[in-house]
């Protein structure tokens, strides 16, 4: 049997910058074993797996290694190739259903919006594997339910950073969030994600840790309305606006393969 594959680089315009995901197109749900051996071959920091349903899509993520509970940039990439393929008008609202609830997109012009929770960090104690594995002393740390949350003192700092990676796998979370404000306009902060504990050792462009980010530091500069920059090797731009416990991301995206995944 075949499936509609496709490549969509998210939270940019450009193809090869920002952060590649796999979008696979099933008839009816797939075994979990199957899906995460898709996942590891197209060995992307996330490949989504979609089910229409009579008002929504079923969404899932994997990375090479794991099923995530939130993914920001697979997402995006679902809901742009919904749009460019015609399977949805570009009028309506993408619905998906995952493992954090309801999740939609709309299109505004060239960017995407979607609608996801807020994912505030709580100060936390620092594990002595998060100090040693980033190699400095944070001003902040915090933890939400999924990932450890750090401020570092300058933007910097923050792109010379080279983990152990091998340390941070053995935190008990998904990854850790890293985090500056910017040094310069047009951006408000910058950040890079880390996950080696799920296979991917520096995520490019992060959706979900936008979530945190949003929050954040709409608090300390005192704004509604922020743009990010992930600073990884590739870079990619998300645009935030938290909303009491959900905020919105808006990214672009672009499509760079399609294909049929033979099953």
């Amino acid at each position: 049997m075949s499936y509609a594959l496709y490549v969509v680089d998210a939270f940019t315009n450009e193809r090869f910058k920002g952060n590649p995901a796999a979008v696979c197109f099933l008839e009816q749900p797939q075994a979990e074993s199957w899906m995460q051996l898709v996942a590891a071959e197209m060995n992307l920091s996330e490949t989504a797996f979609l089910v229409a349903g009579a008002e929504s899509y079923h969404l899932r993520w994997f990375t090479p290694e794991a099923e995530v509970d939130l993914c920001g940039h697979a997402t995006l990439a679902s809901a742009h190739v919904l749009w460019e393929s015609g399977r949805l008008p570009r009028h309506e609202t993408a619905r998906f259903m995952t493992r954090s609830g309801l999740l939609t997109a709309t299109l505004q012009g060239d960017w995407i919006d979607m609608d996801f929770p807020a994912e505030p960090p709580a100060a936390a104690v620092a594990p002595e594997e998060l100090v040693q594995g980033l190699g400095l002393i944070p001003r902040f740390v915090g933890r939400n339910r999924m990932d450890y949350f750090v401020e570092v003192d300058s933007e910097a700092t923050l792109r010379t950073l080279r983990p152990d990676f091998g340390l941070l796998a053995r935190l008990e979370a998904r990854g850790v969030i890293v985090t500056s404000r910017s040094s310069g306009s047009p951006y408000d902060f910058v950040s890079r994600a880390f996950y080696p504990g799920t296979g991917v050792d520096e995520d490019p462009v992060t959706g979900s840790a936008h979530c945190a980010l949003a929050p954040y530091w709409a608090k300390r500069l005192r704004k509604d309305e922020l743009i990010g920059y992930q600073a990884s090797e590739r870079g990619g731009i998300v645009k935030v606006r938290p909303d009491g416990m959900r905020v919105y991301l808006s990214g672009q995206a672009v499509t760079v393969l399609k294909g049929q995944l033979e099953g």
